[in-house]
């Protein structure tokens, strides 16, 4: 177990008081309040710790952890006036593990998110499980004041092998916090985990890896890959650890390119195909620029029957948006002109600051003249990524799988 609790924990000794008629989006169930909103702050509170919010009445509205610095001056934990404390963090826990029980995530050799921070009540904690490894994430003030008590539940409620920390980026710089990386509790993990999803084995570098090790967001859409892929020529573009290229070849594709151009990831996926004793011959790896090999692709070489575009995020900040609206807009349209006639295109984008509308409105201007696209499904993260309905900021994964046909 951790030491005590450390300074701001448990009931609230300090409040900020909203300015009138701000209060509607936290009764709508927002859990963010702006430092904009904010009439005053009662007492002298610290970063990440417990405040209650209040409207311009006085009326309790809930609690939450505080940010002096940022935009978001307060992430709400609960719409009551109740401790910040350890059986509040156990209760959270337990409760997503619950959940997951429910949608059959949990099992021998399975991996998935466990905690995603606002959707599971625990603002900026990501808890993701390896086989019996939990690889975590810390992401502002509030949620490393929690890391005692989150350790403690995790001990308690998940009983892992170990926990792995990978608290980095630059959210916690903007709050002031350094990088932590290293082993947090329990045993050292091995170089790499193995995981099963769907019937394929993955191998996941839970250290030295993108995220927490793995795209675990992309489970459902994996799984839709391998069902379409059968007797399909596919590109898989950015394939990182060759998700989406080894489903494809357990699926029955006739062919799989894999393009990607960190060595080590490719190393990884290469070790996974043969963990599934897929032949070599069946996917070529490819250490390449992705926009390089699509405008190669299209200009004579034999056409993918699908491509899938699965690029890092383009848009971190806002002042980004535009940038990445135009490298979205060029990276589907040489996708399009790749495609054989009548091919499909599933292509996403991870990029919080672009929504899904916008999305949909690139890929659907970026099909070339006499081109038709046909929406096939319109996708997101999977269901261990849950989102609150009044809280679009949390949903970050859009996608679409369409269809290019001649007109």
């Amino acid at each position: 177990m951790s030491e005590t609790s450390p300074s701001g924990i448990g009931a609230a000794s300090a409040a900020v008081k909203l300015k009138r008629g701000k209060e509607g989006p936290i009764r709508a169930g927002h859990p963010w309040v702006f430092s904009g909103a904010i009439a005053a702050v009662e007492g002298s509170p610290e970063a990440g710790a417990v405040v209650r919010v209040r409207d311009d009445t006085g009326t309790v509205l809930g609690v939450g952890l505080y940010n002096p610095r940022g935009s978001i001056a307060v992430r709400l934990v609960a719409g009551v006036d109740e401790p910040v404390d350890a059986a509040l963090v156990r209760r959270r826990v337990s409760d997503a593990l619950t959940l997951r029980r429910r949608m059959g995530l949990v099992g021998e050799s399975s991996a998935f998110r466990l905690l995603n921070g606002e959707g599971d009540g625990l603002p900026g904690v990501v808890a993701d499980v390896y086989d019996r490894f939990v690889s975590l994430q810390l992401l502002n003030a509030g949620a490393e004041r929690l890391r005692g008590l989150v350790l403690d539940a995790l001990d308690d409620v998940l009983e892992p092998r170990g926990v792995f920390e990978r608290s980095t980026g630059g959210a916690r710089r903007e709050e002031g916090l350094e990088d932590r990386v290293g082993l947090a509790s329990g045993q050292e993990l091995p170089e790499r985990v193995e995981i099963r999803e769907e019937g394929v084995i993955h191998l996941v570098d839970v250290r030295r890896g993108q995220k927490t090790g793995f795209f675990l967001d992309q489970r459902a859409n994996r799984a839709q890959v391998g069902r379409l892929a059968s007797g399909l020529r596919v590109l898989d573009c950015f394939a990182y650890t060759g998700g989406f290229s080894l489903a494809a070849a357990k699926g029955g594709a006739a062919r799989v390119t894999a393009i990607e151009t960190s060595g080590p990831a490719l190393e990884l996926a290469r070790a996974a195909a043969a963990r599934n004793e897929i032949p070599e011959e069946r996917i070529e790896w490819r250490a390449a620029d992705v926009f390089d090999v699509l405008v190669a692709d299209g200009s004579g070489r034999e056409r993918p029957d699908l491509i899938v575009l699965d690029p890092p995020p383009f848009a971190r900040h806002r002042s980004d948006r535009d940038r990445a609206v135009r490298a979205y807009r060029d990276l589907n349209r040489r996708a399009l002109r790749t495609l054989a006639p009548g091919g499909m295109l599933f292509t996403f984008s991870c990029s919080p600051h672009v929504t899904r509308e916008l999305f949909v409105h690139v890929v659907a201007t970026s099909a070339p003249p006499g081109t038709r696209l046909q929406v096939l499904a319109s996708v997101g993260a999977g269901p261990d990524h849950p989102v609150l309905p009044a809280h679009p900021e949390g949903e970050y994964l859009s996608g679409l799988l369409v269809r290019a046909i001649a007109d």
